[in-house]
């Protein structure tokens, strides 16, 4: 897998998590990141909506297709 599908990985399984919540739970997994790459990644997956970030703390991103779904069916 690459970074990015590590740290989803990560963030599914903890849900609510910060960056040392994060690196430890990658590293408990045999994954070694550096700061630098895991930060880098967070902010990639946040900009892409996968992750959502508050206060430092990282979330899997709210996923949409339900209400797309809606609209499409009653072309609202």
């Amino acid at each position: 897998m690459d970074s990015a599908a590590w740290v989803t990985k990560a963030v599914e399984a903890l849900r609510f998590a910060t960056e040392k919540e994060i690196l430890r739970w990658l590293d408990e997994e045999g994954e070694n990141f550096s700061r630098l790459e895991l930060a880098t990644t967070l902010q990639k997956l946040v900009g892409e909506g996968k992750l959502e970030c508050k206060a430092g703390v990282y979330r899997p991103g709210r996923k949409h297709a339900g209400t797309q779904a809606f609209d499409k069916l009653f072309g609202e």
